[in-house]
């Protein structure tokens, strides 16, 4: 798509330090780009490369902890950085909006979905209250989100992480701004949802000529959005250039290491004769006269094996996780686990039996108490399940943070000193702590970027090999699906449709929404959804 020449960002020589132990270290190291209107450039590169420092930067905002040391940031011809606060306020969520990498954790409680997607036009008299809300329902109907008339009536904890990820989205993109900020916005999405929310980012962005800086790991996702490709590593350039360029022919061997095809081979492990894990007939639903999240769901999870849970949000993965956690209670059915019917309250449950099934969640920025650091969070399950203390405890977690490729440097920080894959790393550690026999993992390499993934998918398959560990392991990621899954579970509207062994449902003929699924998953091709979008309306349009 054409773009115009007239510069609407430009980033000068930006510095950004960051505070940890009372030492100050470098996060952004003399990083320039610039951006004309109309136009999205990619920054990608692995966790803790610098990325979303520099996306909030161009709001002339740094995370607390963190100061802008030199640079400039100039956006439509005024440099952010030396206007005082009052004057950059009003252009945050008018003219400049950002969607964060963790919806859970960036929508109030308290408040409706509505209200908060509203805010920033209301109270700035952009708009009245009436047509922002029709503006609202139009842009949620454009976004996918189930039931756009009366879902932002609901609060944050009604809907889905899929669901709340759009509705940021929506927010930001309501006032019609010049420069929008992408922080990994479908991280949370699976692969159906994901080309609804990519096509109505793109459409914005051409229709209104929005400036985007997009920010992710998923090198599919951004051949699809970008003009031009920035990569980032240890808080500099390492190289740029035209999307396609970049694709062909990358200069620098770190790019190519990032753009290689990577394959975590399954490994093969003898059929346990009894299941870990059986459910029969199981049925859910939030409230008494609420409709039915899930519908008789029947599905065992062998001993060391892994089973995927997929489907799109909504779909009833994560509350089936739920309910095999205790944190969900199922209106009928049962659950056993090892040869014991599971009590369906978490709160019936022993403390071993609660030892022995761990869930990881989905958003660590949510689960992770912020006032503590690394070493508390994991010395925790330590303490609770294993009575480990002094020397021993602290043995335990040097064991467990060397285990998932941070280190002892990394104990004594806070989340909030921690990227966004650097957090989900410390959640998975807190789960391994207890010594479980299940992991329930939801979306848990969803916010790591590919070498990342790699790495903590070998984690986890080598630990199932040594301990006999079960994953019971939702996601919408299918090249994570094809690496780690023994079966796979393909859930819709609450219930399963598709079942059995890896191999046979990821081989012809699919059941139709499985299809789908697998037609979704992005490919490493500029015109891969160019291509999809054509291709489903020529299939709407046919008799």
């Amino acid at each position: 798509m054409q773009t115009d020449n007239a510069h609407l960002l430009d980033i000068r020589d930006l510095r950004v330090e960051g505070e940890s132990d009372g030492q100050w270290s470098t996060l952004v190291d003399g990083v320039s780009l610039t951006l004309r209107r109309g136009e999205v450039l990619g920054l990608v590169g692995e966790s803790g490369a610098g990325k979303s420092t520099l996306g909030l930067a161009a709001l002339g905002y740094v995370r607390p902890g963190c100061r802008i040391t030199g640079g400039q940031v100039i956006f439509d011809g005024r440099d952010l950085l030396s206007l005082p606060e009052d004057q950059r306020r009003p252009l945050r969520g008018h003219r400049i909006s950002y969607v964060a990498q963790s919806a859970a954790a960036s929508f109030n409680p308290a408040h409706s979905l509505m209200n908060q997607t509203i805010e920033t036009a209301v109270q700035r008299h952009l708009m009245p209250a009436t047509e922002a809300r029709n503006a609202a329902t139009q842009q949620f109907r454009r976004l996918s989100l189930p039931h756009p008339d009366s879902i932002g009536k609901r609060y944050p904890h009604q809907v889905s992480g899929g669901q709340l990820q759009r509705i940021m989205t929506a927010m930001a993109m309501h006032c019609g701004p010049d420069l929008i900020v992408f922080d990994e916005p479908t991280t949370a999405l699976d692969v159906t949802t994901q080309v609804e929310v990519l096509a109505s980012i793109r459409e914005a962005v051409e229709a209104r000529g929005t400036a985007a800086i997009y920010i992710t790991h998923d090198l599919a996702v951004v051949a699809q959005m970008a003009h031009r490709i920035m990569v980032l590593r240890h808080g500099k350039l390492v190289e740029e250039g035209e999307t396609q360029a970049m694709l062909d022919a990358p200069q620098q061997d770190y790019t190519r290491s990032l753009w290689a095809v990577r394959e975590v081979q399954k490994t093969t492990l003898q059929a346990a004769e009894k299941p870990l894990l059986t459910i029969q007939g199981l049925n859910f639903s939030y409230g008494k006269a609420g409709p039915k999240a899930l519908e008789g769901i029947d599905l065992t999870v062998p001993r060391g094996r892994t089973l995927a849970v997929v489907g799109e949000s909504g779909s009833g993965k994560s509350t089936l996780g739920r309910v095999i956690a205790g944190l969900n209670v199922a209106d009928s059915g049962q659950v056993t686990f090892d040869g014991q019917v599971l009590p369906r309250r978490i709160g019936q449950r022993d403390k071993d039996l609660m030892r022995r099934i761990q869930l990881v969640h989905q958003s660590a920025d949510t689960a992770l108490n912020p006032r503590h650091t690394v070493r508390e969070l994991i010395a925790r399950p330590l303490e609770t399940f294993h009575r480990l203390r002094g020397s021993e405890r602290e043995r335990r977690v040097q064991e467990l943070l060397e285990m998932i490729e941070l280190g002892p440097r990394y104990a004594d920080r806070l989340p909030s000193e921690l990227s966004g894959g650097q957090k989900q790393r410390v959640n998975i550690a807190r789960g391994l702590a207890a010594g479980p026999d299940l992991m329930i993992c939801d979306e848990v390499t969803s916010a790591l970027d590919q070498l990342v993934q790699e790495g903590i998918l070998r984690m986890l398959l080598n630990l199932q090999a040594e301990l006999q560990i079960s994953y019971f392991f939702i996601t919408h990621d299918i090249s994570t699906v094809r690496a780690i899954a023994d079966g796979i579970v393909v859930m819709h509207h609450g219930r399963i449709v598709e079942a059995g062994p890896r191999q046979d449902v990821l081989s012809p003929p699919h059941h139709p929404y499985t299809e789908l699924l697998l037609g979704s998953a992005p490919q490493m091709r500029t015109d891969w959804l160019t291509d999809l979008l054509a291709s489903r309306a020529a299939s709407a349009s046919a008799p």
